[in-house]
């Protein structure tokens, strides 16, 4: 194997390969799928070890399935993520590697945060990294380039907060931490904070730069090319000017000693963060634009309406033509993605997905991330379920929605388990909380009827949404276990996913999925309490449901939220639409 050729030829005992790009972005570029190259696993999270004698890869239980199913022949052992008996790459490393032996990695795709992790778990063994070498990309033939597609501007009248307004919000964020300096590696917050947008990542509308705000002007490291004249002129105007995007290496070594420099360490890499001055002061800290970017402005809430109205039409067409195909047989996973984007398309100011579609059949729908290809892709039939869970961007907003689809009659299982991922999707839209409560305090609502009957769902119930930007999005997180994200108050302009769901491995998956709207409710003698809207506008499948799960509350929070897609697209559709999604409507 050419890589373990050239770790001993660098003297290397162990390489890492993570999934990230320079960023820390969850999603990447061709460029920087050096993990997939490797191994075969194309999942968006995970990350490869590779010693003298063995290679593992970790991943989390979205991936579970997938990744035994790819790594298969390859020799590379998996290791599920989280699951009980099953240590972190640190331990395994530590129990691998021998005294005074050397890690490898590429220290430009490696987090600080995570970095730093290892290094203390391999201190007593005396472990050193060689963080500087990208033994794949030496041996990647054909290798694709860095992307540098266009740039371009979005409107204050979609923005909502002008540039100049932004960079003063951060600017006093740095003041009250007392830094000098501020470096923003992460890519959907120099989008947001510059009003721009980009495409170097499928799907993400980001482009791929560093920003490091200095205090007498902001420096932005992109690739020129990428920039127009016009939006170049306006940033020099503001005292924001380009500078290659390799120079950032070279420029964040002459920070004066005597200053200090805001960094957040899960977003900065490690070979960024070496590169700091070790006289310089460090503040370490999250990024205040993550909670700035995550909390919506009135006009951002508007526009998300209006995306959402539009994604619920062309979902909803898409449900209906699926209803009335008589055999299902001709149709195909992918031939369902296909006609949703051509109905999506019909949406003034779409520009494409926000993440690659999920169309599951039956057994597929078991695996929680699948996505159909020229060799996965399968017919459907007049039976059993379709786990559809698609986004679109709009100029509007991004979108982000799961529906479950019986294509024929269903047994009694399937319908009770149906129901009871209905009832848990319900039941958290449903929360009045008092302001202060996280993402751990809520989840329980989502989960409880499954756990009731000893089931559950090996990922989180619901993840944060950008604004035309990633589909993921921190701080703000349901989750049971206390991890990232999960200690974030919910505040009012945050949106987060609602998506509960069950797999049966070999047998079929349901996922109900709607984004939230967190806002304010009444203020009491008893404190400020807070309340959901629900963004997504698509119908829920009555045709899954065993009724007499359902108690007379849920039963009339489906009837009004049935009521509510109706109301709010049915003069959009055709007639024959129209009188359908009416019988949607439970008595």
């Amino acid at each position: 194997m050419e890589l373990r050729q050239k770790m001993k030829e660098y003297g290397m005992a162990a390489y890492l390969i993570v999934s990230d790009d320079f960023h820390a972005s969850e999603y990447v570029g061709e460029y920087f799928k050096c993990r997939e190259y490797i191994s075969g696993f194309n999942g968006s999270a995970g990350t490869l070890v590779i010693t003298e004698d063995m290679a593992g890869l970790w991943t989390d239980g979205r991936y579970f399935i997938q990744a035994e199913e790819q790594l298969a022949g390859t020799g590379i052992t998996l290791f599920r993520s989280g699951q009980p008996g099953v240590v972190d790459i640190g331990t395994f490393l530590a129990e691998k590697m021998e005294d005074g032996t050397v890690l490898g990695f590429d220290g430009r795709t490696v987090s600080t945060g995570m970095a730093k992790s290892l290094k203390e778990k391999l201190r007593e063994k005396k472990i050193t990294f060689a963080p500087d070498r990208d033994v794949v990309g030496e041996i990647w033939v054909n290798r694709p380039a860095l992307s540098c597609d266009p740039i371009w501007e979005l409107g204050v009248e979609y923005a909502g907060e002008s540039r100049k307004d932004k960079v003063a919000g951060v600017r006093k964020a740095m003041v009250d931490c007392k830094a000098d300096y501020f470096l923003i590696p992460s890519l959907d917050e120099i989008a947001w904070l510059f009003n721009i947008r980009g495409n170097d990542i499928e799907y993400n509308p980001v482009a791929l730069s560093y920003v490091l705000i200095a205090p007498d002007e902001i420096r932005w490291y992109v690739n020129e090319k990428s920039v127009p004249a016009d939006l170049k002129e306006r940033l020099s105007a503001e005292k924001i000017f380009i500078y290659k995007y390799e120079q950032i290496y070279a420029d964040i070594k002459e920070i004066p000693a005597d200053k200090s420099i805001l960094i957040d360490e899960s977003m900065t890499n490690y070979a960024l963060y070496d590169a700091i001055p070790k006289e310089a002061h460090k503040v370490k800290k999250n990024s205040p634009i993550e909670l700035m970017k995550a909390v919506k402005n009135a006009t951002e809430m508007e526009h998300e309406r209006l995306a959402h109205k539009k994604d619920g039409i062309a979902l909803t067409k898409l449900i209906y033509w699926l209803k009335h195909v008589e055999d299902k047989r001709q149709i195909t996973e992918l031939a369902v993605c296909d006609k949703l984007e051509e109905f999506r398309r019909q949406g003034e100011g779409y520009l494409g997905q926000s993440f690659a579609p999920i169309a599951a059949y039956g057994a597929h729908g078991a695996i929680v991330h699948y996505e159909p290809d020229g060799k996965s892709n399968i017919p459907l039939d007049n039976k059993s379920f379709l786990l559809l869970d698609t986004g679109g961007q709009y100029l509007d907003g991004t979108t982000d929605v799961t529906r479950t689809i019986a294509l024929g009659a269903l047994s009694s299982e399937e319908k009770k388990h149906y129901t009871a991922v209905l009832r848990g999707n319900l039941n958290l839209s449903d929360a009045k909380f008092k302001y202060g409560c996280t993402g751990v305090n809520l989840d329980y609502l989502a989960r409880e009827p499954l756990w009731h009957m000893g089931l559950d769902y090996n990922h989180g119930t619901g993840h944060g949404v950008g604004y035309l930007l990633n589909v993921h999005e921190g701080p703000n997180a349901f989750r049971y276990r206390e991890r990232y994200g999960t200690g974030t108050v919910m505040e009012e302009g945050m949106i987060t996913s609602d998506e509960p769901g069950l797999y049966l491995e070999g047998k079929y998956g349901i996922r109900l999925e709607n984004l939230l709207l967190c806002k304010k409710a009444e203020k009491t003698e008893y404190g400020q309490f807070m309340e959901f809207e629900t963004l997504t506008v698509a119908p829920f499948d009555l045709e899954a449901i065993d009724w007499e799960e359902l108690d007379s509350r849920e039963k009339a929070l489906l009837r009004k939220y049935q009521q509510y897609v109706y109301d709010t697209i049915a003069d959009f559709l055709s007639e024959e639409e129209k009188t359908w999604l009416k019988e949607q409507i439970p008595a």
